[in-house]
């Protein structure tokens, strides 16, 4: 037996670097960042990798998404590591969530935002990141490209990569409550449905309680919440509150519901096509070819952040259109209108309705915001050909 042998160090495994987040770990941020190691020993050999800069610090002050962990001399890095290095999104150096997959009949059930797409020599980009390099492109009036390749991208051009979903649902990510590990595939039940740890409210929080706290806690809590035990004088004050905001939300219903008793109501599908100003730095707007409602003729009009002069340098977006009537009329016409998503779409859209008074002096609503919900939906809008809505009139009878 040999002397290593007999003092048992066969067979003893190098210390492996402790688990990051996807964050820690970006193609982009290194050019690839690995790469094969001569002269490497024990289990940097196995691992096959080396990353440069060993033995210094990460720079505290780098953003997370983009710091690049630096391991010591002796450490491997884990597989699911390696993989978050190779599978994340060229852009934000980060994993998405993962796609939800129906085991029984392996169906796809995407999340919105939980895509990977590829160019056309195989650089990955999350749907986010992706529809966004889509959008700036639009804002530009330039050609949107890879990031990693500047290949084009569009669309028709790239596709997306099911395989590479489906890897990333399977990588473990750190839940945050317990930090325990779970796939990524399962995590989002396990934080709202099975976590222990996960913060909830009190059941009387209807009441006034202002608690919050750990769901194993709950129980307890509630055994010895005192708000049960208020007055009546004292719950009113509390539901006269929860009154308020459930009328608020109440009108727009009862708006809708009242508008659809008038005579007279027409809609239609409406397309938004870009076109760009005549100014020395052109703006990007959009406008509708006239169409027909209620025997007049209409264009909606749209632009981005009111005209800014930039919207590209800003990440907040917002889109606001006006309504135009074409046609000469005799007297006043008095309509109410609201804009709905196509049927075909699945940009968020709340429902506002809007009242204006059309004459052959005044045929033109002021610009009100369209009312999409957050500058993702936006960017979603922004990115597509054309922007497909549904316009609803309601004329109103004097």
């Amino acid at each position: 037996m040999s002397t290593l042998e007999e003092r048992g160090e066969v067979g003893v495994p190098v210390a492996t670097a402790p688990s990051s987040s996807s964050a820690g770990l970006g193609v982009g941020a290194a050019g690839a960042g690995l790469e094969v190691g001569p002269g490497m020993s024990g289990g940097q050999e196995e691992a096959g990798i080396r990353r440069e800069g060993a033995g210094q610090e990460p720079d505290p002050d780098a953003p997370p998404k983009k710091r690049v962990r630096l391991l010591q001399e002796g450490e491997a890095c884990k597989l699911e590591e390696r993989l978050y290095a190779v599978l994340c999104c060229t852009v934000c150096l980060d994993l998405p969530k993962a796609s939800v997959y129906q085991t029984d009949c392996n169906v796809c059930v995407d999340l919105p935002m939980s895509s990977f797409y590829q160019c056309t020599n195989g650089h990955l980009m999350c749907a986010g990141c992706f529809i966004h390099l889509l959008a700036d492109a639009r804002l530009k009036e330039e050609q949107a490209t890879c990031p990693n390749c500047r290949c084009e991208i569009s669309k028709s051009l790239c596709c997306r990569n099911l395989a590479v979903e489906k890897a990333v649902s399977e990588l473990p990510f750190e839940c945050n409550f317990c930090l325990k590990q779970f796939p990524r595939s399962v995590l989002e039940r396990h934080q709202k449905e099975e976590c222990q740890d996960r913060v909830t409210v009190c059941k009387y929080k209807r009441i006034g309680c202002p608690w919050k706290g750990p769901f194993h806690e709950l129980t307890v809590h509630e055994a010895e919440c005192c708000h049960p035990t208020k007055t009546g004088n004292e719950l009113m004050g509390i539901l006269d509150e929860m009154d308020q905001s459930h009328r608020k939300e109440m009108q727009l219903y009862s708006g809708i519901f009242s508008l659809l008793c008038f005579e007279k109501i027409g809609f239609t599908e409406v397309q938004f096509r870009p076109y760009r100003t005549d100014d020395f730095i052109t703006r990007l707007y959009y406008e509708t070819p006239r169409f027909t409602v209620l025997n007049q003729t209409w264009v909606l009009k749209a632009r981005v952040n009111d005209s800014e002069r930039n919207p590209n340098l800003s990440c907040k977006r917002t889109l606001s259109f006006q309504l135009i009537l074409k046609s000469k009329i005799n007297s006043a016409l008095e309509c109410s209108y609201l804009l709905l998503k196509g049927p075909y779409d699945d940009v968020k859209i709340k429902p506002v309705i809007y009242h204006y008074v059309f004459s052959n002096d005044a045929n033109e609503t002021d610009y009100m915001p369209l009312p999409i919900i957050d500058s993702i939906e936006c960017n979603k809008l922004l990115a597509a050909k054309n922007i497909n809505l549904r316009l609803f009139i309601f004329q109103i009878q004097k």
